[in-house]
């Protein structure tokens, strides 16, 4: 397939995932403390994954625009801190804004978060994340990552249909979150027509692409 691939055990299916690309900083980004390379955006490359600063005790939930709709994901703050953290400190930097819903398995799931929108790219680093705390099936977001949970990115999947329960025979993908509004949205993007990936030869690449316009952050809870 690409560079490096995530291997789903429910079929021969793979979820291409970003090879980190190292960048050299120049300015600190003040909600993390360490530095960024380029001003803004989905150009931004970082050489170390964030420094914690969400509270993991309070409630987490983003608001992904897309051009398809809005649906909104209850982040898991609590159960696996380094994800959420991560993808807040993604999304303050308008690192997803711009990045196309690339690869579609309608019973199955979507694939995002890719600065290069092919299945290669990420923000510059990897991380690891916290063993799954709830099965995968339909609504759960889950990080993807190259077959090793160690090299989580940015590239994340939504869970849309029944074969994302094959997914529990090797939990390994890291649970981001939850979509607990605008299922119709969620559907919607996973009823587009796809046609074959000439690179990947998967019937996964959508016909006409939806995209990520902005994803909003909200916190609530003491």
């Amino acid at each position: 397939m690409l560079t490096k691939n995530l291997r789903l055990l429910m079929t021969a299916v793979s979820l291409a995932v970003p090879l980190a690309v190292s960048g050299c900083g120049q300015q600190a980004a003040k909600s993390a403390g360490h530095a960024q390379s380029v001003t803004s955006g989905r150009n931004l490359r970082w050489p170390s994954p964030p420094k914690m600063f969400i509270n993991p005790n309070k409630t987490h939930k983003a608001a992904i625009k897309t051009t398809a709709g809005t649906f909104v994901m209850t982040l898991f703050a609590k159960q696996d801190p380094a994800a959420v953290n991560n993808f807040v400190f993604l999304a303050h930097h308008q690192f997803f804004n711009g990045d196309e819903i690339f690869r579609v398995i309608k019973p199955f799931m979507f694939q995002t978060g890719d600065p290069l929108n092919d299945g290669r790219g990420g923000p510059g680093y990897e991380w690891n994340g916290e063993t799954p705390t709830y099965p995968y099936q339909p609504g759960i977001v889950a990080m993807a990552n190259t077959g090793n949970p160690n090299t989580n990115g940015s590239q994340f999947f939504v869970c849309t249909g029944p074969e994302s329960a094959s997914l529990n025979q090797d939990p390994i993908y890291t649970e981001l979150g939850r979509v607990t509004k605008g299922w119709n949205v969620v559907q919607k993007i996973a009823d587009g027509p796809v046609k074959t990936n000439p690179q990947t030869k998967e019937h996964s690449l959508p016909v006409h692409p939806y995209y990520i316009t902005a994803v909003t952050i909200s916190v609530s809870g003491s």
